[in-house]
Order: structure tokens, then sequence, then C-alpha cells
């Protein structure tokens, strides 16, 4: 069991998952830069994170629910939480009316639907640390995509808890280590906000960063004559 000064949030195993320098960048070092991508998500789960609530009939939804799991070592705020009225015996008990209530959260997402598992392991560990909390079991939730404005089921099978699971175990290895990654250029770095800052161009394996500013350099002192090759 981890400590309560000593969780990390939840929103690291995304960034974990999709780069481990990112990742170490932005919790180890407080390194962060928007772009547009950035700032449509943030947008988006500000909206999503708003602390209302809402009941229709046997489904009750709780926006910006704080979860944690002392178990992972994790903490956050779920965008959304669904409860659905159930007549089964392990879901939880609250409520006046002694009614049992079965969670499923949902994390909002800008995009569209990744080939990777980073989505699915930050909402699976939005699902553990429910069932810590409730004394329950959450056998799933949902992504919500704003591109294709589709809801995607995502069932927390036994496959995906471990993964999330180590990936927790591997966040805690890499802020108790205290070292951020060297860079790998990739091609999804293109589509990471902290590019100028992260310079994988410049000091990934194999490449030498003073020959690249001095590239730099000499690209930025050159007049119009030598950049056009004719006076």
């Amino acid at each position: 069991m981890h400590a309560e000064d000593d969780l990390l949030p939840i929103s690291a195993l995304q960034h974990l998952m999709f780069c481990e320098r990112q990742c170490a960048l932005i919790h180890l070092e407080g390194v962060w830069a928007d772009n547009e991508l950035t700032v449509q998500g943030t947008h988006m789960h500000r909206k999503a994170d708003s602390g209302t609530e809402e009941s229709r009939g046997d489904l009750r939804i709780t926006r910006g629910l704080p979860l944690r799991s002392l178990r992972l070592g994790l903490v956050g705020i779920a965008d959304a939480v669904e409860f659905r009225r159930t007549g089964e015996g392990g879901a939880a008990a609250f409520g006046s009316d002694g009614g049992r209530w079965l969670p499923f959260p949902v994390e909002y997402k800008r995009g569209q639907p990744k080939r990777d598992h980073c989505d699915a392991v930050q909402l699976c560990a939005q699902g553990l640390c429910l069932e810590e909390m409730l004394d329950t079991t959450v056998p799933g939730g949902a992504l919500f995509y704003g591109t294709t404005r589709r809801r995607m089921d995502v069932p927390f099978d036994d496959a995906l808890r471990g993964e999330t699971e180590d990936a927790a175990a591997r966040l805690r290895a890499l802020m108790d280590g205290g070292v951020t990654p060297r860079a790998r250029r990739e091609p999804k770095c293109d589509r990471c906000s902290l590019l100028n800052l992260c310079l994988p161009d410049a000091v990934a394996p194999g490449r030498s960063a003073v020959r690249w500013l001095e590239r730099m350099l000499a690209g930025r002192d050159a007049g119009p004559a030598e950049e056009g090759g004719s006076a």
C-alpha cells in the first residue's frame, strides 16, 4: 500500500504508454507545452469534469469524480462515471433507496481510437480505483472520442488489467529512479506538444548534439546568397 502523499496521477499512465521520455519530462522535470491538440483536449476535459450530476431512471451520472488507489499508488479524476442500477449482488450499494449500482467510467478523448492501449490503460486504471474505493467489481468502461463522436466500450479483461498494473509499476519505477530516458526519434514525435523541448533530432542515440547545433547556427547565419546558391 502507498501513502496518500505518495500517489501518482492516473493521467501519467497515458503519457508513459505513449512515450517514457515524455512522461518523465512532464512528471519529473515539470516540462509542458501546448499545441492545438492539447488545447482541444483540455477544453473537452473542462466540459466533462464539471462536477455536475444527473439522474435518468436507472442511470446516475457523476462528473469530475475524485479517484484513488492506495494499492496501485494512483490518484486522479474521472471525466464521468455512470452508475447503473442492477440486481447483481456484487454491485455497490448506496443512496437512500438502498439500491445497488454498477460503476461504469467514461473517459473523453479529443481525437480518435489509437492503435496502442494507452487510452484503455488509463481508463482501466480508473476502473481499478473504483473497485478499491467502492469494494465492488467494475467489468468495463467506455472511451468517447471527439473526432469520431463515438463511444467505444472497453471490457476490463484479465489482459488489460495486467497491462494496467504493469504500467503502474513502471510509472512508479520511473518516478523513483528520477532519470529522464534519452530521446528516440519516432514518427509519433511529430504529434507531441513537447517536440521542440524534447529535441529528439538533437539528442537521440547516434546523433551528435554538437553537430546538430552547428547546423542550426550555420543555417541561421547563412545569407540569401548562400541559401540561394547564387549571387
